[in-house]
């Protein structure tokens, strides 16, 4: 890749997040949108809990739920999808978990959730015909990320990695922050046996790191489960 393909990259990137609070804005609903893909087109769910959506290995039960949030974010949408064609996080620009994967992952499943205020969250998985195969999309997953942890003064940025083990999983979570130094929701690469997966709280200033671990935690719990 060549400096001015690099620059061109990371302006993508940049404009992606700088749009997200706007998207999650336009995308809010009161109810669900219906999870589109080829096992469930057009199904509908309910703000509470998206229906049981399933592939083999995989399903948006094995996805952050509404009673995962904590107080102050309020979910009055959620999309849930099994294409795996959802972008992965604000630093990876268009890329997709299919893209990542290069279409190998025995089941895929996303999720879209939009709250009664602003930000929105974003949780993609895949489950890996190997564990070698796994280790392979975790390491890409996390370079992807600390990518975006060096990025000029004034743009944002994620910050320092936290580790994060339960049982049957391990997280690398970082919070992420405003060219301003504010705090603004966070990322975390998640990882269970074969399952990998990435989930990213955007749009939402916060000063308290509990609020985006505790996410990443029932993220962790689910993808296990």
């Amino acid at each position: 890749m060549t400096e001015n393909q690099a620059v061109q990259q990371k302006s993508v990137r940049r404009n992606r997040f700088a749009a997200a609070a706007c998207v999650a804005a336009a995308l809010i609903t009161v109810g669900v949108v219906g999870a589109q893909s080829a096992v469930a087109d057009g199904a509908a769910h309910n703000a509470a809990r998206p229906a049981a959506v399933t592939a083999p290995g995989l399903g948006s039960a094995d996805l952050v739920q509404s009673e995962d949030f904590r107080q102050g974010l309020n979910p009055v949408g959620a999309t849930v999808a099994l294409t795996g064609r959802q972008a992965l996080s604000a630093c990876s620009g268009e890329e997709t978990m299919r893209d990542l994967t290069k279409d190998k992952a025995t089941a895929y499943a996303s999720v879209t959730w939009t709250f009664d205020t602003e930000g929105m969250l974003t949780e993609s998985a895949a489950s890996a015909p190997t564990g070698t195969t796994a280790d392979t999309w975790e390491k890409q997953l996390v370079s992807l990320v600390q990518d975006c942890q060096d990025e000029p003064a004034g743009h944002w940025y994620y910050g320092a990695a936290h580790t994060l083990t339960v049982t049957g999983g391990t997280a690398r979570w970082y919070p992420a922050y405003n060219g301003d130094g504010t705090a603004t929701g966070g990322v975390a690469v998640l990882r269970s046996g074969t399952r990998v997966g990435i989930v990213e709280l955007t749009g939402r200033p916060t000063d308290a790191p509990a609020q985006l671990e505790g996410i990443v935690t029932a993220a962790l719990n689910r993808l296990h489960s």
